[in-house]
């Protein structure tokens, strides 16, 4: 990737963008790790990027405290590099994940039970969907090799974020349903429900 300072600044500004408009709407968001030709580039002292949630990690050691800090301080956050935004999850707001055939399965369950749900990728083929905070995964899919909660603790990259392989990108847009966010409970019976019902992850 031809990295040049025009380029660069480009990005910046739309990452700070979109940094303070997730701010804007209540999602904690804080500053995360980017790639610069083929290397992650950001993490702070002792802490390698390429290890965290699919290769960001928060460039920031008090990121915890930063998240949700309001939208002039996330405007001020990234006015220096082209950060990636990431969400804090268990501040509110929590993420599930899932594979590419467990995210279309559960998408049409979602718009089955006219659920509104915002719903990202990553160019690996993982989806993610952001939840109400607090909920609990039911045990299935607790158990599915291919799904994980991101809660307290934890972050997921949001679009426009860049990968090594490409970009973090939206396959339902949260404007979409007006930023409204379903339940855990209900993305997940949106995705066994679906999955019932003959959308097998071995057709996919």
């Amino acid at each position: 990737m031809d990295w040049t300072d025009a380029w660069r600044d480009a990005f910046r500004i739309e990452m700070r963008a979109e940094a303070i408009n997730f701010a804007e709407h209540g999602w904690p968001v804080v500053p995360g790790s980017y790639p610069r030709g083929d290397h992650w580039v950001g993490a702070p002292y002792g802490q390698r990027a390429g290890t965290g949630a699919h290769g960001f990690v928060p460039v920031h050691r008090n990121w915890r405290h930063l998240a949700g800090c309001g939208v002039q301080r996330v405007a001020a956050l990234w006015s220096g590099q082209p950060f990636s935004v990431l969400l804090a999850t268990g501040m509110g707001i929590d993420a599930l994940e899932v594979s590419a055939a467990v995210g279309r399965a559960g998408a049409i369950g979602l718009r089955v039970m006219d659920i509104p749900a915002p719903i990202a990728a990553t160019p690996a083929g993982r989806w993610l969907f952001p939840v109400l905070g607090g909920g609990r995964l039911s045990s299935k899919l607790a158990e599915h090799p291919d799904v994980m909660l991101h809660a307290h603790g934890g972050w997921i990259p949001l679009p426009p974020s860049l990968c090594l392989s490409g970009v973090v990108h939206w396959r339902v847009k949260p404007a979409t349903w007006g930023w409204k966010l379903p339940n855990l409970a209900d993305v997940s019976d949106a995705v066994l429900g679906a999955l019932q019902d003959g959308h097998s992850l071995a057709a996919r």
